[in-house]
């Protein structure tokens, strides 16, 4: 009998493959991450947006896309998981609750597959300590949900995503339809709109858009924007079609000196510097003037910037614009973090600060200066209100009224006090793609002297 040898080749073990990461659950994560940065930790989405992430393109686009369209459809997401959750969720669990309303959303609202959307909820709540025992209820929740979707889809009232504190005031300032007009076009994803330095048709042919009346060129919202034609090249910038028009209403200005208050991130200073204005850019935040001096660039245009509080600004200029800071209750389909974030009590207090701003104009603006006032609000306490007010205590001022053949396509939006006021609902069409624009308020006013 022959002796075992006293080294051996071992028998080579079986390795077994590491399972590769799920698809989309990194980006599925990261979307839950955004939605608890706005509704837990109070932080604008844009913000959260900006945290460090490995994320390649595409998996930040799903994530931000997924956060964005829960915080926008959050009542119903609410509503309908509620009628399926007989006790409710238990407490302390916030994790379990913004994975089922993000898988919601995606059941619901997006063009992804059901079982995606459910098994990645599955594995994030696996693999939340606190929340592991409840993989069971979300699997039934989700599948139960996306078996009764059309259902639940035909069920849709989107007052239901309005917060009740909008709905409430919209409904006494605008009426009952309005408010629904407003609701139902805040639900979809807002369509892409750039202010081009030169022939808005050839931009408009070039990146697949249409020119709106009031002469932006409107794009789907689809891929990196600079990844498009033209961004390099500085030939345009991104502006909502609202937001473009208040810097317009200032009229001729080339050669002047025209101060631009609040002014980052820089697409009305743009504007300014485009018809031929000395522009004096001011705003107090370093970080938000270091884009507004990267878009500049970009842009090859010459400003003046200064770190400053507005309020603290000396000097006289021919022209000053001020987009206040303000509540952005117009801005909700872009923003849906806004109708989260803030609340009545924000719209008295930014009031108050745009007030002080207001009172700013009779001590920067030359002799027969004309300044224009605008805030993306639909809060009367914001707009109509501040004016009314600063003409009651300043003499001095005039308002300029806002004339509706003085702009292409301003007609609709010129009120019969001469100021200008878009609502989210304004150009109504079939596609959401090409519907609606920010709700904006302007007026313009000029400086009689001392």
């Amino acid at each position: 009998m022959s002796k075992r040898p006293f080294f051996h080749k071992a028998r080579p073990k079986t390795v077994k493959p590491k399972p590769a990461a799920h698809p989309g659950l990194p980006a599925r994560r990261r979307a839950c991450d955004l939605v608890e940065a706005v509704l837990l930790r109070r932080r604008p989405l844009d913000e959260a947006l900006e945290l460090p992430t490995e994320l390649d393109g595409l998996d930040r686009a799903l994530a931000r896309k997924i956060a964005a369209t829960t915080l926008r459809r959050l009542g119903t997401i609410d509503r309908l998981l509620g009628e399926r959750l007989a006790k409710g969720l238990p407490e302390g669990l916030p994790r379990l609750e913004t994975v089922l309303r993000t898988a919601a959303c995606q059941i619901l609202f997006l063009d992804v597959p059901d079982y995606a959307a459910v098994d990645s909820a599955v594995r994030m709540v696996e693999n939340d300590r606190k929340a592991k025992g409840f993989s069971g209820l979300a699997n039934a929740v989700l599948r139960g949900l996306a078996r009764d979707r059309e259902e639940a889809l035909a069920s849709l009232d989107p007052l239901d995503d309005l917060a009740s504190w909008l709905r409430d005031r919209w409904t006494a300032v605008y009426g009952a339809e309005a408010t629904s007009a407003i609701a139902a076009i805040i639900t979809a994803e807002p369509p892409l709109d750039l202010t081009v330095s030169s022939d808005p048709a050839g931009w408009a042919d070039r990146l697949g858009g249409f020119v709106t009346p009031t002469g932006s060129v409107r794009l789907k919202a689809e891929g990196a924007i600079p990844d498009l034609t033209g961004y390099t090249d500085g030939a345009w910038w991104v502006q909502d079609a609202a937001a473009a028009l208040p810097a317009r209403l200032l009229g001729d200005i080339a050669g002047l000196a025209v101060a631009d208050l609040c002014a980052a991130p820089g697409g009305k200073t743009a504007q300014l510097a485009r018809a031929g204005a000395r522009v004096t850019a001011i705003d107090r935040s370093p970080r938000r003037l270091e884009r507004l001096m990267e878009n500049m660039t970009r842009l090859k245009l010459d400003v003046t910037v200064r770190t400053i509080d507005a309020l603290d600004l000396e000097g006289q200029f021919d022209a000053i614009l001020i987009d206040a800071p303000c509540s952005a209750t117009g801005t909700l389909r872009g923003h849906p973090d806004v109708m989260h974030l803030k609340s009545a009590a924000d719209v008295e207090g930014l009031a108050r600060l745009q007030a002080r701003l207001l009172d700013r104009l009779a001590v920067l603006l030359k002799p027969g200066g004309r300044a224009v006032y605008c805030t993306c609000s639909l809060e009367p306490e914001e707009g109509e209100a501040q004016i009314t007010a600063l003409l009651a205590r300043e003499p001095r001022l005039a308002l300029d009224p806002i004339r509706p053949d003085e702009l292409p396509g301003i007609a609709p939006f010129v009120t019969a006090a001469g100021h200008l006021r878009t609502l989210p609902s304004h150009w109504p069409d079939p596609d959401p793609a090409r519907a609606g624009l920010d709700g904006f308020f302007a007026a313009r006013l000029v400086f009689r002297g001392p």
